[in-house]
C-alpha cells in the first residue's frame, strides 16, 4: 500500500509541474512535504554556447520537452556520448514562499547549473573534450537555488553524457533528473524527504549485511580448520568465504563511488569468478566427486570470462558465469541424491531458487522484460551459494554430533522397571491430555458458534436500518413516477377525445405534455435506480479490500439512512440533523463497508440516546440533536458524531467497547456494535475515542490515517 501512495504522489507532482504555463511559479504550497520533479516546459538545444545561459537569449526556436529524464524524452536520447546539451526553463517564486529552494540532480554524466546567466553549481566537469569530462553521479547531493521573490529567473543546465574507456560495450542513457524541495524538507528528520532514494540505501544496507555474513563465515570456518585440520573442507570454505567477502566489498566500493570506475567493476567480476569456482570445488569435495573434465572446463570458461570484462560490464557478464556454476551445482546434486539425499536436496532446492532468480535478472537486464523490485533481492541472491554450503556443513556437523550422542546413549543402561513405569505414566498423561483437549475444543467450538450468531444478529440489525433508510430514499422518486403516470393516462384520454373531434392542434399540445411527463418519469426512475445502486455499493458483500472512498459522502449517506431507518420504525420520532464536512478532505484508502458499519452503529446509538431522553424528558423545550462533522488534520482525518442525550455514566464508560456489554433493554441490542466498531477502526490503524458529560450528551471521534 505504501508503494501505491508513492506512485500517486509522483503522478500528482508530475501533473502539478506539467501544466502548460510559460513561467513555472513556486508557491508556499508547491513543495509541501515532498520532492517534486522539474519535468515540464523545458527547452533544449544540442551544442555548446555559453550565451545560451543568458536570460535575454531567444530560445523560441528550441525544441520544447516535458520529460522525467530530460536527456531522454519519448524514450529517445538527445545527447549521445560526450555530446553537450543545454536545457532552459523560466522559473520564479511568489510572495507566499518563505523558505529557500533546494535542487537535487541525479545524473549519469556531468552538468553545470546557471541562474540568470551565472554559474551556481557544478556536478563534475563539463567539456567538449572527452578526456577532460569528469562524471559525478551522487544521488544525495543537494544545493540551494537563490531565487528572489516575484522575480522571473532563467534556469539553465549544461549537460554532457560521458562514456568510459572500459568496458567497450557499456550501456549509458545519459540520465539526468532534476528535483526541487524546500530547505525545511532537507533539514527534517523524515527519511523520505531527507533521502529520496530509499531503495538505494536499502540495497546498500543489505549488501553490508551480506558482507557481514561472509566475514563471519570466513572467521568461523577458518577457526574450525585451524583447530580441526583433518576437516579440510573447512579450509576450502574459509577461502571461498574470503573471496565472497572481497566480491561484496568491491561492489560496495563501486556503488559508493560518485564516478564510474572500471577498476571496481573489473575487481567485482574477478572475485565473482574466484568465489564461484571455489564454491563449486567445495561441492565436489562434499559429495566426493572426482575433479574431471567438466570442472576443468568450467574453470577455463571462468578464466576466459575475466578478460571479457574489458568488453562487457560485470552486471551483464558475471551473472552468465554464475548461471553456468548453478547448472553444474544442480547436476552434481541430482547425481548425489542416492548417496546423500538430504545434503543433495539442500543444494538442489537453494540452487534452483538461485538459478531461477539469476535467469530472471538476466532477462530483465538484457531484454525488454521488466520485473518490478527484482533487483532489490540481489544482495541476498549473492549469499545463497555460500550459505547453502554453510547450511550443509552445519547439517553435517550436527549429524555427526547426533551420531556421537546416540552412541553415548547406547552405553548407558536404564532399568527396565523404571522404563516401564515411565511408559505407563506417559500413557496416563497423554490420555488425560487428550480428554481435556477434546473438552476444550468442544467448548471453543460452542463459543465460536455463539459468537458467530451474535455477530450475524448485529449485522442483520444494521441491515434493517439500511433497508428502512433505502425505502424512504426511493419513496419520493416513486411518488413522482406514480403521479406523472396517472396524469399521463388522463392526458391520453383527453388527446383521444380531441382526435375524435378533429382538433389536431390541441391533440399535439396534449401529446407534448405527455412527452414531458414521460421524461419526468424517466428522470425520477433513473434517480431511484441511482439511489438503489449507490446503496447496494455500500451494502454489498465485504471483500476486505481497501478502496479510495469519499469519507464525507459516506458519512452523509449513512447519517440519512440511520435517521430514515429509525423514522420508519417510529413515526413519532424526530430529531435535528446537523452536518459540518471539511471539503479539503479528498478520498482516503479504507474498506467502505466496514467504516460504514462503524458510522451506522455510532449514529444509531446517538439517535437511540436522544430518543430515550426525549421520551423521559418533561421539558417541551428539549430538541433531540445529532451532528456529524469531519476534520482534516494533515496526517489523519476525524469523523465526529455528537448527540445531546443523557450521556454515558462514568462508572461504565470504560466498558462500552467490551464485547456483549450493553445498557439497552433485553432484545434491543447485542452489545457487539461498539466492540466490532473498535476492532474495525483498530484494523485500519486508527482510533475510536469517546467523551461524555452527564445529562449533556456524548461525542464519539473516529480517527483514520490518510496514508
Amino acid at each position: 500500500m505504501k508503494h501505491i501512495l508513492y506512485i500517486l504522489a509522483f503522478l500528482f507532482s508530475l501533473t502539478l509541474f506539467g501544466q502548460e504555463e510559460k513561467v513555472f511559479t513556486i508557491t508556499d504550497t508547491t513543495l509541501v512535504n515532498r520532492w517534486a520533479h522539474l519535468a515540464a516546459n523545458w527547452s533544449y538545444q544540442k551544442g555548446d554556447n555559453m550565451d545560451w545561459s543568458d536570460p535575454e537569449f531567444d530560445d523560441s526556436s528550441w525544441t520544447k520537452i516535458s520529460s522525467y529524464n530530460l536527456n531522454k524524452p519519448d524514450n529517445k536520447i538527445i545527447g549521445g556520448n560526450n555530446e553537450i546539451v543545454w536545457f532552459r526553463k523560466p522559473i520564479k517564486t511568489d510572495s507566499t514562499l518563505n523558505d529557500a529552494i533546494v535542487l537535487k540532480i541525479y545524473q549519469v554524466g556531468a552538468s553545470e547549473v546557471y541562474l540568470d546567466g551565472k554559474l551556481t553549481h557544478s556536478l563534475g566537469k563539463v567539456s567538449s573534450n572527452p578526456d577532460e569530462i569528469e562524471t559525478y553521479n551522487s544521488p544525495n547531493h543537494v544545493f540551494s537555488l537563490p531565487l528572489v521573490k516575484n522575480k522571473e529567473h532563467l534556469l539553465a543546465v549544461r549537460f554532457v553524457n560521458s562514456h568510459p574507456k572500459y568496458p567497450i560495450y557499456y550501456e549509458n542513457e545519459g540520465l539526468i533528473w532534476i528535483q526541487a524541495t524546500s530547505l525545511h524538507n532537507v533539514l527534517t528528520n523524515e527519511p523520505k524527504l531527507a533521502f529520496p532514494d530509499n531503495e538505494r540505501r536499502s540495497w546498500t544496507n543489505n549488501l553490508y549485511m551480506v558482507l557481514g555474513i561472509g566475514l563471519f563465515m570466513f572467521v568461523l570456518f577458518l577457526c574450525l580448520y585451524i583447530f580441526f585440520k583433518r576437516e579440510k573442507i573447512n579450509g576450502y570454505f574459509a577461502l571461498t568465504s574470503l573471496f565472497f567477502s572481497c566480491f561484496i566489498s568491491s561492489i560496495l566500493l563501486d556503488f559508493s563511488s560518485y564516478v564510474y570506475a572500471f577498476k571496481y567493476d573489473f575487481t567485482t567480476g574477478f572475485f565473482s569468478v574466484l568465489y564461484s569456482l571455489t564454491s563449486l570445488y567445495c561441492i565436489y569435495k562434499i559429495f566426493n566427486k572426482r575433479i574431471g573434465f567438466v570442472f576443468w572446463g568450467i574453470t577455463v570458461i571462468g578464466i576466459l570470462f575475466i578478460p571479457s570484462f574489458f568488453l562487457f560490464s560485470t552486471i551483464y557478464a558475471a551473472p552468465i558465469f554464475g548461471i553456468i556454476i548453478l547448472f553444474e551445482l544442480i547436476r552434481v546434486s541430482i547425481i548425489s541424491l542416492k548417496s546423500d539425499k538430504i545434503g543433495a536436496l539442500i543444494f538442489l532446492s537453494l540452487g534452483a531458487i538461485n538459478l531461477i532468480y539469476w535467469i530472471l535478472l538476466s532477462l530483465d537486464r538484457l531484454t525488454d522484460i521488466n520485473i518490478p523490485k527484482l533487483q532489490n533481492y540481489q544482495p541476498f541472491a549473492y549469499a545463497l551459494l555460500p550459505l547453502s554450503i554453510a547450511i550443509y556443513l552445519g547439517y553435517f556437523f550436527g549429524k555427526r554430533s547426533q551420531s556421537l550422542r546416540l552412541n553415548l546413549e547406547r552405553v548407558q543402561k536404564l532399568s527396565r522397571e523404571k522404563e516401564s513405569i515411565l511408559s505407563k505414566q506417559n500413557e496416563t498423561l497423554e490420555q488425560q491430555v487428550k480428554e481435556r483437549t477434546a473438552s476444550l475444543n468442544q467448548s471453543l467450538e460452542e463459543l465460536k458458534a455463539t459468537q458467530s450468531q451474535l455477530i450475524q444478529s448485529e449485522k442483520m440489525a444494521s441491515l434493517g436500518e439500511l433497508t428502512a433508510g433505502i425505502a424512504h430514499e426511493i419513496q419520493n422518486p416513486l411518488n413522482f413516477v406514480n403521479n406523472f403516470s396517472e396524469v399521463s393516462t388522463e392526458l391520453i384520454d383527453e388527446m383521444n377525445e380531441e382526435l375524435e373531434k378533429g382538433d389536431l392542434d390541441e391533440a399535439k399540445a396534449i401529446s407534448n405534455d405527455i412527452k414531458q411527463n414521460l421524461e419526468k418519469i424517466n428522470h425520477h426512475g433513473q434517480r431511484a435506480d441511482g439511489i438503489v445502486k449507490g446503496m447496494l455499493q455500500h451494502s454489498r458483500k465485504n471483500t476486505g479490500e481497501k478502496e479510495l472512498t469519499d469519507i464525507n459522502k459516506l458519512a452523509d449517506e449513512y447519517f440519512r439512512l440511520a435517521y430514515h431507518g429509525l423514522r420508519a420504525k417510529d413515526k413519532s420520532f424526530n430529531a435535528q440533523l446537523e452536518t459540518d464536512y471539511d471539503d479539503s478532505i479528498k478520498t482516503i484508502n479504507i474498506i467502505p463497508q466496514d467504516i460504514g458499519r462503524v458510522i451506522l452503529n455510532i449514529i444509531t446509538n446517538a439517535f437511540y440516546a436522544v430518543n430515550v431522553k426525549k421520551s423521559n424528558s418533561e421539558s417541551k423545550d428539549f430538541k433531540p440533536t445529532v451532528s456529524v462533522s469531519t476534520k482534516n488534520l494533515k496526517d489523519t482525518i476525524e469523523i465526529i458524531i455528537k448527540d445531546n442525550g443523557n450521556g454515558i455514566p462514568k462508572d461504565i464508560i470504560d466498558k462500552i467497547f467490551q464485547p456483549f456489554f450493553t445498557t439497552k433493554p433485553t432484545g434491543k441490542g447485542t452489545g457487539l456494535g461498539l466492540s466490532m466498531s473498535y476492532d474495525i477502526i483498530k484494523a485500519h490503524n486508527g482510533k475510536l475515542q469517546v467523551e461524555s458529560k452527564d445529562k449533556e450528551g456524548t461525542t464519539f471521534t473516529v480517527s483514520l490515517p490518510i496514508t
